[in-house]
């Protein structure tokens, strides 16, 4: 068996220094994203209610967004000083830029809506809102995929489709919560839909992943992410069956489902803290890399190069 020891058993790598305002971030974010497409979809069917309702959640979630991803950062101006440059190999970067003009869309487009004037800049920024909205909604699966932290670089593949699946049925969900039946069909099935493609895409990602996938079983990342499947395939069951005649059920069928959303971002969020704390989630990965690969395995501190590439 291959020897996953590091040098005196210390980390390979270090913890994230993020706080708990970043997996609050992903979730808002990802549902802002989401329901700017929403809105501007319900307004392209002539469904004005769910349309408004959607612009408005889009636009809170928005607004919320940056304020947390401020805080994280610790000082304003950090913020302001990501704006400076446009780095197109910087998810961070790239994504600082999405935020700021998607919620500067969106609230533009809520504020006019609310005050029910220039009808034609308002419905522009609903679609510049709806054009970014899908990259906001992935983009921070790309931003954790592009670190060092081998359990989010594993899944390079499926993060930014589970965030973006999951900001899609919190959308819906979210407007599912202030709306007769009637009038949130689309926004009931795009949560069911998205829903079922969130709970999916986790089971996928971490079957694929493997060994480096234990962390979703176990400490808070496993508590959260059995909450995560429990909470969202109860909310879109309740959706899919009792959803359609009860505006009390499709509440109840939102508010699970975007409680789930929320619990299954905390859990990737703790799962690279657990990954990063045990080496062994560097090391395997990275000899079973080069055996692939047919190159030789970096040295670990305090290894010699023949126990590298003898891989013990």
């Amino acid at each position: 068996m291959t020897d996953a020891r590091s040098y005196y058993g210390r980390p390979v790598v270090k913890e994230p220094t993020w706080t708990w305002e970043i997996p609050v971030y992903f979730f808002t974010g990802g549902m802002g994203g989401a329901s700017s497409v929403l809105g501007l979809s319900a307004k392209l069917f002539g469904n004005e209610k769910l349309s408004r309702t959607a612009l408005y959640i889009g636009a809170a979630s928005d607004a919320v967004s940056a304020p947390l991803l401020i805080s994280d950062l610790g000082r304003p101006e950090r913020f302001h000083h990501m704006l400076r440059v446009f780095k197109v190999t910087s998810p961070m970067n790239i994504g600082a830029w999405i935020l700021t003009v998607a919620g500067g869309a969106s609230n533009t487009a809520a504020a006019l809506e609310l005050l029910g004037i220039l009808k034609p800049v308002k419905l522009l920024a609903e679609l510049v809102a709806s054009v970014f909205g899908p990259p906001l909604a992935t983009y921070t699966g790309v931003l954790l995929a592009d670190t060092a932290i081998p359990v989010w670089h594993e899944a390079r593949h499926e993060l930014p489709w589970l965030f973006g699946a999951s900001g899609a049925a919190a959308a819906g969900a979210a407007a599912s919560l202030f709306l007769d039946p009637d009038e949130a069909g689309p926004a009931r099935r795009l949560a069911v839909g998205a829903g079922a493609a969130e709970l999916t895409l986790m089971q996928v990602m971490e079957q694929r992943l493997g060994e480096t996938g234990e962390v979703y079983k176990r400490e808070e990342a496993g508590k959260a992410g059995r909450a995560a499947k429990a909470l969202t395939a109860a909310g879109v069951a309740v959706l899919a069956t009792r959803g359609k005649g009860s505006r009390g059920a499709q509440a109840l069928g939102g508010a699970l489902v975007c409680a789930g959303s929320m619990c299954m971002r905390w859990s990737v969020y703790k799962a690279g803290f657990q990954s990063a704390r045990d080496p062994k989630y560097v090391v395997k990965p990275q000899r079973e890399r080069a055996r692939r690969e047919g190159t030789k395995a970096s040295t670990m501190p305090g290894e010699s190069r023949g126990a590298a590439d003898r891989g013990t």
